[in-house]
Formats: C-alpha cells, structure tokens, sequence
C-alpha cells in the first residue's frame, strides 16, 4: 500500500503475529488477533475504500482542469492570484492522478503489481504534489499580504513574470528535495498467514526505523507546521492592515477595501480547509513512526483510512470553493460550459485612492502617469493591476 496512503507495512510488524526473517513476513500465531476478523475487514476496504476514492479522482480532475482551464482562456483572469491557483489546481491534479488511484489499488489488491520503478516515481510525484500544495498556499498568502499591506511598493515585482518564476523556483527546490524517496521505496514481498502479498513502501524504513522517523518527521515539519505559521505570520499582518484600512500614501477607497477582503476571505478559507483536512493524518504519521508503543489495529488501521480520505478530499474541494466563494470564478465556470465568448471591455477592478486621486482613468506607474491602453501592453504587470487599480477577478 501507499506509504503516504496509510501502508503499514513500513514497520513489517503489522499485528503482533507476524514475525520478521531475512526481510520476508512469515507466520506466526493466531494468539493476538482474530484472523477471519480481520479477512472480513479487508473485504470491506476492498469495496468502500476504492468507491470513495473513485469519487475523489472523478470530482478533484474534473474540477482542478476546469480550473486550469478558465483561468488560461480568459486573459482578464490572468493575474497573480489566479496564476497561484493555477499551480495549486496542478498540484492537486498530480496528487488526483499519481496519488489515489494507486493508493485505492493497493487497498483492494493487497499487493503491488505495477513493479518497483513505477513504485518509486509515484511516491515521488505524491509527496512532491502534497509539498506543492502547501507551499503554493504559502505563496498565495504572501501575494495577498503585498497587495493588501504593501500594494504601492510591491507594484514593481508583483507582477506575472515574477510569479511564474516564483512558482517555477519553488516546484524546483521541491523536487530536488524528494529526490532521495528513488532511493528509499521499493517493492517489499512477503507471507502474511500463508498468503504471498507485496506493497511499495519506503524500504530504507524497513531496515531502519530511524529513517521512517525522520522522513516523517520532515514531513510534518515541512510539509505542515512551517508553512502554516507562516501564513499565520503574514495573515496577521494583513489582518491588522484590514482593520486599520490605511496603505502607505494614503487612504483605501470603500470599494476597493471590500474587494481585498473578499479575495482575502477565500485564500483564507482555502488555507483552513487545507489545515483541517491534513491535520489527522499527520497526527496519525506521528503516532505511527515516532511513538514506539504505537500499536497496529483494525480499529486504529480504520481510523488511517479515514484520514486519508479526508486529506485526498482537499485535492477536490478547493474548485467547489471557487465557484461559491467567487463571484469571477462562477461567471467564468459559466461561461466556459455554456461556450460563451470572452468579454472583450467589461472588467472590474479594486480601486484605491491614492493622494486623493481617483485612479480609475490613469495610473501612477514608476513616477511616471500611463493610460490604461498603455498599460495592457505591459506583458510584466498582472491583466487590468497595477498599482492602484487590482481586478476583482482576484476574487
């Protein structure tokens, strides 16, 4: 199964009647645990764990390449927000394809039969998605704190080119760093209660706990907590800038104070959901691989599965909560299925007043006032934003 999808067989003491020799389970006794019990168990995850994923896969692709697809087709949604959470969408989309159906796989077969190379890249390509999704959320948190606490200064590098290359810098340093899973995974072979069964698992930890500890470990320390408090960092400074409603050089109009709300409100609420769906299942990592009297049950293996279903949920949530949350991503959810053509002049924008002038008409670019004509031809500033003026297709 899985490593990240609730395997236990990293630990090859699975229940306490297996025993371990020459790196092959082999039998034992029936004295710890009722063996038709748990047969019957294992039928029940064959049949409900693969239905639930199944649904995950359909509902997280169809939504995540809607996504993708909306925000690459209609240039007035082409801003640094929404470039975000384009790479989110992809990072979710990996993790949809590479991750749960291989995962329900080796819940329903109970062995791995897609050999050791594929074993490897896709546990590199779940952890690197997984990675990706908190780190883009990371990301997404800081664009929201420059364009709310600092929207004059950041103007100069809050732009696309930036953001495509700050999101191709950090799906780099995320590969790099998941290069030694090709080194750790294989397929592990072996008898469980005479039955011949094999799982992909991370095998430098079957030969050594301390290597499931750390990997773990870092898992949740990178993969988690750090990056939650940095967005807990940068969120209560937005968050008292909100409150204060001041930017540097002047006041925000009503408006455009409303429309950085709402954007705030939704990367605010994709960022807990994400916390919350996450939460029990590194909880149970934990647990698992750095407590030593962490025993293996059905009950406590049910509990597993579990959890991972509501991490893998989080791959599919995110495009639902576009469409309700954002009035932008509903139009053009709308407009797409209905094979609607893009509007070609009808945008919205945050405005801020700045100095008291109303920047609706013209735009204070670098000292220097350009017209909104001119502006659009800037390829490195984000579609209708620039300094004071920022499309509610952020929303």
């Amino acid at each position: 199964m899985s490593n990240l999808a609730g395997n236990h067989t990293d630990n090859t003491t699975m229940y306490h009647n297996i025993s371990c020799e020459n790196w092959t389970i082999c039998n034992s006794t029936e004295e710890y645990m009722d063996v038709d019990a748990f047969l019957q168990f294992e039928n029940l995850v064959q049949i409900i764990i693969p239905a639930i994923f199944g649904l995950i896969v359909i509902l997280g692709f169809v939504g995540n390449v809607l996504v993708i697809f909306v925000v690459w087709s209609y240039k007035q949604m082409q801003n640094t927000t929404n470039i975000l959470i384009v790479s989110l969408a992809v990072a979710d989309l990996f993790f949809i394809i590479f991750c749960v159906p291989f995962t329900a796989a080796s819940y329903a077969m109970w062995y791995w039969p897609f050999g050791a190379v594929w074993c490897k890249i896709v546990h590199f390509l779940m952890h690197v998605s997984a990675y990706a999704s908190v780190w883009t959320l990371v990301l997404l948190s800081f664009d929201r704190y420059l364009a709310v606490v600092h929207p004059i200064p950041s103007m100069r590098f809050r732009n696309r080119r930036n953001t495509y290359l700050l999101v191709y810098i950090t799906w780099t340093f995320i590969c790099c760093g998941n290069v030694p899973i090709f080194l750790q995974y294989g397929v592990l072979y072996y008898k469980w209660m005479g039955f011949q069964r094999s799982a992909c698992v991370n095998y430098a930890g079957v030969k050594n706990k301390d290597v499931l500890q750390i990997f773990y470990g870092c898992f949740f320390a990178f993969g988690y907590v750090i990056p939650l408090m940095l967005i807990c960092l940068l969120y209560g400074f937005l968050l008292k800038r909100l409150l204060y409603g001041v930017v540097p050089g002047g006041s925000q109009r009503a408006d455009s104070l409303r429309a950085k709300k709402r954007v705030t409100k939704m990367v605010v609420i994709v960022v807990l959901i994400f916390a919350m769906c996450w939460l029990p299942i590194q909880v149970i990592f934990l647990m698992q691989y750095l407590d030593p009297s962490f025993e293996i049950t059905m009950e406590s293996s049910a509990i597993h599965m579990a959890a991972n279903c509501l991490a893998y949920m989080n791959s599919c949530v995110n495009p639902i909560l576009y469409a309700f949350l954002s009035e932008t991503f509903r139009r053009s959810f709308r407009r797409l299925l209905c094979c609607l053509p893009e509007p070609g002049s009808k945008y919205d924008f945050e405005k801020t007043n700045v100095r008291g002038m109303d920047t609706k008409d013209t735009l204070l670019i670098n000292g220097s006032s350009k017209s909104k004509s001119e502006t659009a031809k800037d390829r490195n500033y984000n579609v209708g934003e620039n300094i004071e003026m920022k499309p509610l297709t952020e929303l």
